[in-house]
């Protein structure tokens, strides 16, 4: 069962409603079908900009996780450069104290010469110890400075994709003011007859989704637990973004029903539609069709 690829709000019925409509001062000729297709349109560019915000979301929140991982990755690696700095400290101030005459005048001076020789045994060990010390640092700061770098990158991609959120989250504003404005030009018989071609096609489908909604009892499994979550849901109020449990968006809906069934999902039609079995469009018979909600921005 595939999910919901990408989903229509009616914004007509809400918005007469609801009473916002100012009083009208345009086109009372106006070719209503020729409206009804314009609003349709800005409702297709709405939904359009919403699912490339919502995947925008997703992609955001992927990269904040791998920024934060980095991050952590970083104060690690400080941890560790610290670390070596300071055991390269230690066997400095080692070597100083040990060898603050120079080791010619130190033999030189000695009253014991096989103690000596003995110091200078372990001095040699020091030495070892530094190099393997330095070596330690200079890996550790090379790792820094790389993660560092990254740390860098993934937060200019993480800027970005904010960025892109942000640019189609307005877009979807735009796009349905944009409806609103062109409802608001027409003459109240204008609109009110709009409103009564809405209200039969919200009825038609309403009747069609309740007939189908009949066959979720005959699913079995997961798709059958998934369905009958979803067409419970049939005239609940629609809201882009919403996830319930009484407002949502198609992806909100398909993620939420899934999820019933055990499934997790994105919210997002876009990325949901990378999961599960595809099915050819011929596959899906009569119920497949142009995507709307049933109307009064309801499912």
């Amino acid at each position: 069962m595939r999910p919901i690829q990408r989903c229509v709000t009616f914004l007509l019925t809400f918005v007469l409603t609801m009473g916002i409509l100012p009083t009208s001062f345009g086109a009372p000729n106006a070719d209503i079908a020729a409206v009804k297709a314009q609003i349709e349109q800005l409702q297709d560019d709405a939904a359009a900009a919403g699912e490339n915000a919502l995947a925008a979301k997703i992609q955001l929140a992927k990269l904040k996780k791998q920024l934060a991982s980095v991050q952590q990755d970083a104060a690690n690696q400080q941890k560790t450069l610290e670390q070596a700095r300071a055991s390269l400290a230690a066997i400095a101030i080692a070597r100083y104290k040990s060898t603050g005459l120079g080791e010619g005048m130190e033999l030189l001076f000695s009253s014991n010469p096989t103690l000596y020789l003995s110091a200078a045994g372990s001095l040699e060990s020091v030495t070892r110890k530094q190099s393997i010390q330095l070596r330690k640092y200079a890996t550790a700061k090379q790792r820094l400075d790389a993660t560092s770098l990254t740390v860098n990158d993934k937060l200019a991609l993480v800027q970005a994709a904010e960025a892109r959120y942000r640019k189609q989250a307005a877009q979807v504003k735009e796009k349905l003011a944009a409806a609103e404005k062109l409802l608001a030009k027409l003459e109240k018989a204008d609109r009110e007859r709009l409103l009564k071609l809405q209200a039969m096609d919200a009825e038609e489908r309403q009747k069609y989704s309740l007939e189908q909604a009949k066959l979720a009892n005959a699913v079995s499994g997961r798709a059958g637990t998934a369905l009958r979550y979803a067409v419970k849901q049939i005239g609940d109020r629609y809201v882009w973004g919403a996830a319930g449990p009484i407002r949502w968006d198609c992806s909100g809906l398909t993620m939420r029903a899934y999820e019933q069934a055990g499934v997790r999902l994105p919210h997002s039609s876009r990325a949901q539609y990378g999961y599960g079995r595809s099915i050819a469009i011929a596959e899906f018979g009569s119920s497949f069709g142009r995507k709307k909600y049933v109307g009064a921005r309801r499912l």
